[in-house]
């Protein structure tokens, strides 16, 4: 006799929770999200359609197979796994579960989903994030990109939190965690900095200050040559003539 799980006919689609990277097309006309962990490999859109990670013709998810995409029930539960080192810069999704699914004790297995939205983790500084930008690593074609606030984007490609979520399309809402550290001036000063980077930074402009100073009066002594030039006052038989 074969034992056969029980089937479910739910009236609304479950809801699930996940964490994934973003990730922007090569090109820049594109955005979506990439797993951690299995089929990390395979960049998915806001709603997209599982396939088997092992190439496998069968479809997903398969009772004998672990392919489809995956999520838990719990919020809280995929928060919890943003605090492993490697998952860090990752995005907290909430999804919508669609097609067949297989439920777990902590979650889903399932063919189809649709990423109702997306809170990406402050900047690694702490500040909140404003924008997404070149995590320097992807796969072919989607390059993942990580939260950064304006100082910290430097010379990297980046793209707004809006600007993704209208790439992404959908509807999909993308919104910014609560900032770690203050960033408003407060007695941490402007942009959370301490009184100790505050000093650092102050020695630095001041060195910086001495050195231009000194290079600006070389730069005269060349210019003037290896002679001082004498004002007319100095050049000899210029003083008062005695008979």
């Amino acid at each position: 006799m074969r034992l056969r799980l029980p089937e479910e006919r739910p009236t609304e689609p479950p809801t699930g929770y996940k964490i994934a990277r973003p990730v922007l097309s090569h090109d820049g006309t594109r955005a979506g999200f990439t797993g951690v962990s299995l089929g990390a490999g395979r960049p998915y859109g806001v709603l997209d359609e599982a396939a088997c990670a092992y190439g496998r013709r069968h479809r997903a998810p398969h009772r004998r197979c672990d392919c489809g995409f995956h999520c838990v029930h719990d919020r809280a539960t995929a928060e919890a796994l943003l605090c492993t080192a490697e998952h860090r810069g990752a995005a907290l999704l909430e999804v919508t579960v669609l097609g067949a699914y297989i439920r777990f004790e902590r979650g889903f297995r399932y063919a189809r989903q649709r990423v109702r939205g997306a809170t990406v983790p402050p900047c690694g500084c702490g500040a909140a994030a404003t924008l997404l930008a070149d995590a320097g690593w992807g796969s072919p074609g989607w390059r993942v990109v990580e939260a950064a606030c304006g100082r910290c984007r430097g010379g990297r490609q980046a793209l707004s939190v809006a600007e993704f979520a209208r790439l992404a399309g959908e509807g999909l809402k993308v919104v910014a965690a609560e900032p770690s550290v203050s960033g408003g001036g407060g007695p941490e000063g402007p942009g959370g900095l301490g009184m100790p980077e505050l000093m650092a930074e102050a020695a630095l402009l001041q060195a910086r200050l001495d050195w231009f100073q000194a290079e600006l009066a070389r730069f005269t002594v060349e210019q003037r040559g290896p002679g001082e030039q004498r004002g007319s006052g100095d050049q000899p038989g210029s003083g008062d003539q005695r008979g």
